[in-house]
């Protein structure tokens, strides 16, 4: 399976000004570094889809893969290994072999924002990449939205009203076109440095996602997929117009 054009932004995406100054000082700074959007990264039939916030200045965006070369990749792929979501080791390189199994990674926001702080509008513009892509897993049975931020871009991202599915740490939402939404708080070091977040906490959450996606499809699932492809041709429509 390969994922449409307009899953994926361009290398020099120009949609978020803000994003792009901030993106042109890091390649002017740091020119072996990555500086670009950073795709998703995993199995492209997955059943289990992560979203976090946004690149880490100094990990994602410096290495091109998803929470890879910061403190947050430690936990997130140890813990991906540990309930069999991930092979191999974590050796917070992209080229470190680690292949992850029915699962995926990607971010509301694909570009390292200044302070790590996507602004509204930045993340609403972003939001469109999100879309396709989850339009386009078609094997989808769980998500596991890594904070606040993460939790309203896929409520969003399904056209579902946020008052209905309030964000908490260790909530779990039945979706009306079927299937999990998990949400956790972010596995940050600060986080996990104030204890806001702990190794047991954040692993307690991928046993709900886990089970979900070892099940066959529910009754809404088939709803779910004939929405996302509905999604995505327009998102399709609406990228290349």
């Amino acid at each position: 399976m390969t994922f449409p054009p307009a899953a994926v932004p361009p290398r020099d995406c120009p949609l978020c000004p803000r994003l792009v100054a901030f993106r042109e000082v890091q390649r002017a700074d740091h020119p072996e570094w990555f500086n670009a959007p950073v795709p998703s990264f995993g199995d492209e039939g997955a059943e289990l889809l992560i979203v976090g916030l946004a690149p880490g200045l100094k990990g994602a965006n410096r290495t091109g893969r998803p929470f890879t070369g910061d403190h947050a990749g430690s936990l997130l792929y140890g813990t991906l290994r540990k309930f069999g979501f991930a092979d191999g080791v974590y050796d917070a390189r992209p080229d470190d072999g680690l292949v992850l199994r029915r699962a995926r990674i990607t971010n509301a926001v694909r570009c390292a924002p200044p302070q790590n702080k996507p602004q509204p509008v930045e993340i609403a513009t972003c939001r469109r990449f999100l879309d396709v892509e989850m339009a386009s897993a078609h094997r989808l049975r769980a998500i596991l939205a890594l904070g606040a931020v993460a939790h309203a871009t896929v409520i969003a991202a399904l056209g579902l009203r946020r008052g209905l599915f309030p964000f908490a740490h260790g909530r779990l939402h039945a979706l009306p076109q079927g299937g999990l939404l998990a949400d956790s708080y972010h596995c940050s070091r600060y986080n996990t440095n104030t204890g806001r977040l702990t190794v047991a906490m954040f692993e307690a959450m991928f046993a709900a996602p886990e089970k979900i996606a070892m099940t066959r499809a529910g009754p809404g699932h088939a709803s779910w997929s004939r929405r996302r492809r509905a999604r995505l041709r327009c998102q399709s429509r609406c990228f290349s117009a």
